[in-house]
């Protein structure tokens, strides 16, 4: 893990690899939905992006010395909308210039199991995978990096709060995050974000399924240990 995190980074710290000028200010655009647009669930809006590019050490001294800017300049381009589902995506990479170097962050596929692809019989998920293979193809930022579809009820269907059968839901939930897996794999690199969340606990979100202020940092966390 630590050999592929060092190799990642060499792809856009080091010009040679990245076709980047030998010095220049890292950019990391964020697209997808809230679980990068979280600013609106919590009392500082914070979201991801913000704390990977520069840390709030008051609130979060453990990432002290950790974020982008510790090692260089570094700017965040916040593209991610809150709601946002795949058919989305297109309208966030409007007039986007993208730098010399960039990382891209990207979230996506919760709203779509909201909206219908939890009670899904086969071809909306394959849907789902079109477009979003399509938006990543046309993404002309690399690295990207992939994060997958959480689980606010930590794998309880007692927790189950739409109206599918949890055991519907879940299997969708499955398809999508395997989905998205894939997509990661030829496009970029996936995030494990519905492993890391399985770890953690209900003050992780508000509003049932939203990231909380600790849940956006362990967001944070998710994706900065792919990064560094």
């Amino acid at each position: 893990m630590a050999a592929a995190s060092a190799a990642l980074w060499a792809a856009v710290a080091d010009p040679r690899e990245a076709g980047a000028a030998p010095a220049g200010e890292l950019t990391l655009y964020t697209f997808g939905d809230s679980i990068l647009d979280s600013g609106p669930y919590n009392n500082r809006g914070l979201n991801p992006g913000r704390l990977i590019v520069r840390n709030d050490d008051a609130l979060f001294p453990e990432f002290a010395g950790r974020d982008l800017r510790s090692r260089g300049p570094a700017r965040l381009e916040h593209r991610a909308v809150d709601g946002a589902t795949v058919g989305d995506l297109p309208a966030q990479m409007r007039s986007l210039l993208p730098r010399e170097r960039g990382i891209a962050l990207l979230t996506i596929g919760g709203n779509d199991l909201l909206r219908g692809l939890a009670a899904d019989t086969g071809p909306g998920v394959h849907r789902f995978e079109t477009a979003l293979d399509r938006f990543l193809q046309r993404l002309p930022i690399r690295p990207v990096l992939l994060g997958n579809v959480y689980d606010p009820t930590f794998g309880d269907d007692a927790r189950n709060f739409m109206r599918v059968d949890a055991r519907v839901a879940r299997a969708n939930h499955t398809r999508v995050n395997a989905v998205i897996a894939a997509l990661a794999s030829r496009h970029g690199r996936l995030v494990d974000l519905h492993a890391h969340f399985l770890r953690g606990d209900p003050s992780w979100f508000t509003r049932t399924i939203e990231p909380s202020l600790i849940g956006t940092s362990e967001i944070r966390r998710a994706f900065l240990a792919a990064i560094t």
